[in-house]
């Protein structure tokens, strides 16, 4: 089974506020870019789109390492927290409703296809892949910050 590892990470320029998010795909020497934004978001929904559009660019089963500097994203998928609040209708542990269902469940979905591994990287430190998906994020949520 073929390793891919997908480095992302989300940004918002104001939380609410336009963000952007940026996933980098590599497999091998192959590698692929992709960004977006939104115009009023969260940085948390940046986050989690970036992991999500990474993935939707994946064509068949595979192992994917996912590293994002989100803890709230991988806490989320390596605890097992978002299939909870999935199988107690989107509540938490609190009865609280859980923020962004509508994007867990988009990604939960999709990791079914593959076998995913989370990995937290300490955001600006300098990790290469990190820090290049930032830069782009920052690009995204400054171009959707400008159609306001």
């Amino acid at each position: 089974m073929r390793t891919v590892n997908l480095y992302t990470d989300g940004s918002c320029s104001g939380n609410p506020g336009p963000g952007g998010w940026a996933g980098i795909l590599k497999y091998n020497e192959y590698e692929l870019i992709a960004c977006g934004g939104e115009l009023h978001t969260t940085n948390n929904r940046m986050e989690l789109l970036a992991v999500i559009e990474g993935l939707k660019n994946l064509k068949q089963p595979c192992k994917v390492n996912i590293y994002s500097d989100s803890q709230y994203v991988v806490n989320a998928m390596r605890l097992g927290w978002a299939k909870q609040w999935r199988k107690k209708n989107w509540k938490k542990s609190d009865n609280k409703p859980a923020l962004n269902s509508d994007l867990w469940l988009q990604l939960l979905e999709l990791t079914e296809g593959f076998e995913c591994c989370f990995f937290w990287v300490r955001g600006h430190s300098g990790h290469p892949e990190n820090e290049r998906c930032d830069r782009l994020a920052v690009k995204m949520a400054e171009i959707h910050s400008k159609a306001i």
